[in-house]
């Protein structure tokens, strides 16, 4: 039996806050589509109280910025965009171009070509997200996106020197100190400065998430986006700091940031909610991660392992940390889910911040239907086909005649007709099927 020993905020009162943001942000995206960038810079002033003279930094700007960036910070970025880039690179290799001849004279393929020109916004108003930076920047630079333009907002009233940095080294081509909906309406949109994308990617806040889901379409996106989320699938092999630590390790990144803790023992799911009591009186992001967990938190207490795996795939939860004596059991098993971290040793920080993985991933459940950001993303697949030799011409053709019009398309069936007769040398009446 599943027992919720903790229940978070009720899902009709979730849906009310998000129907409020898409109000405020169809408004925007159509006052940016309206008048470009004087809307844009009205917006920058109004919620980050930045306007500069041009948004985007110049060569100069991004190298003064990078020679305020300690050589130890430098150090750490590279590391981690490595590790990134290792993982990308293998991954842009598993994919292959591939051509094949299906009949004698037939030849089909598909090619893998990068998407052309890409939109990152890197989060950074609040905290300063250096390594959304190595997730979207230098993944699609492993890709061979040929144009990346990067936009992040002001930290403190002025660019953030280790985010420009990571940025840069990433491999942007263009960096633009902008944040919110007016960095992403901008990107997709266009104004009289800075040239549309074809696609957009990185995380961000209520209002940047919902301008991507307004805008796809228009261009295309990494994926629908919501708040962070963590579950903690543990057993009686771990202790309870442990995972509280993981729980509001992700909790502080917003105020409504689901953490979710599932297990088969009720000592841990006890003392695990005491231990949060205690860590959360001493934690300086307390504010946001009391919040969070007040309004978010879940406990759920199951019987066996097949429950919490039940409970785990229904969740489809963004970040899914194991922590049990058959850790691998549920690598085999989970379904829905955005990134695994397997083991006590393992934690969701890695994944965010430098161990190689993506940390763009599905929330709001869509892990059921899609996995997170990674190079394939930045790649499209497009098929061709040839062929070679009249006979192949005449012996498809005739397929193709009798397909079209079992189905009531004469024009269709022609394209094939036309085909037969020039290179077969038959006579097919015009309408009718080649035989």
């Amino acid at each position: 039996m599943i027992v919720h020993l903790k229940k978070g905020k009720p899902e009709a009162e979730r849906s009310e806050d998000d129907q409020q943001v898409r109000s405020v942000v169809e408004a925007t995206l159509k006052d940016i589509e309206a008048r470009g960038d004087r809307a844009v810079r009205e917006l920058s002033q109004r919620f980050d109280a930045f306007s500069p003279p041009s948004f985007r930094l110049s060569e100069s700007d991004i190298e003064g910025l990078m020679n305020k960036v300690a050589d130890r910070d430098i150090e750490d970025i590279r590391f981690a965009q490595t590790q990134v880039r290792k993982f990308a690179e293998a991954q842009r290799n598993s994919m292959s171009d591939i051509e094949i001849e299906t009949l004698p004279g037939v030849i089909l393929g598909h090619r893998n070509i990068p998407v052309q020109s890409v939109g990152c916004y890197v989060p950074g108003g609040k905290f300063p997200m250096v390594a959304s930076a190595h997730m979207s920047v230098a993944t699609a630079s492993v890709a061979g996106v040929p144009r990346i333009i990067a936009a992040t907002p002001p930290f403190k009233g002025e660019p953030n020197p280790a985010v420009i940095a990571a940025i840069k080294l990433g491999g942007a081509h263009e960096i633009y100190v902008l944040g919110g909906i007016q960095a992403i309406g901008a990107m997709a949109i266009g104004t009289e400065t800075i040239n549309p994308v074809d696609m957009l990617v990185g995380p961000g806040n209520a209002f940047v998430a919902e301008a991507k889901r307004q805008l796809y379409g228009r261009v295309g996106i990494d994926l629908f986006a919501g708040p962070t989320e963590t579950m903690v699938i543990a057993d009686d092999s771990v202790d309870a700091e442990m995972c509280a630590t993981d729980l509001l390790g992700q909790a502080e990144h917003g105020y409504n940031s689901p953490a979710v803790l599932v297990t088969n023992s009720r000592a841990l799911a006890t003392q695990t909610m005491a231990e949060i009591e205690r860590l959360l009186a001493i934690l300086p992001t307390r504010e946001t991660a009391a919040k969070s967990w007040e309004d978010y938190g879940e406990v759920i207490l199951c019987d066996s392992y097949d429950e919490m795996l039940d409970v785990a795939n229904d969740m489809a939860s963004e970040h899914v940390q194991v922590m049990t004596d058959r850790d691998d059991w549920f690598l085999k098993n989970m379904r829905s889910y955005g990134a695994l971290f397997l083991g006590p040793r393992t934690n969701v920080a890695n994944g965010d911040k430098v161990i190689g993985t993506n940390h763009t991933l599905p929330t709001k459940k869509a892990g059921r239907y899609t996995g997170g950001l990674w190079v394939g993303k930045f790649l499209k697949t497009h098929s061709y086909q040839k062929i070679t030799t009249d006979r192949a011409a005449v012996e498809i053709g005739g397929y193709c005649s009798r397909l079209c019009l079992l189905e009531g398309f004469v024009g269709h069936a022609e394209q094939a007709n036309v085909r037969v007769r020039r290179y077969g040398g038959l006579n097919v009446p015009y309408g009718e099927a080649a035989d």
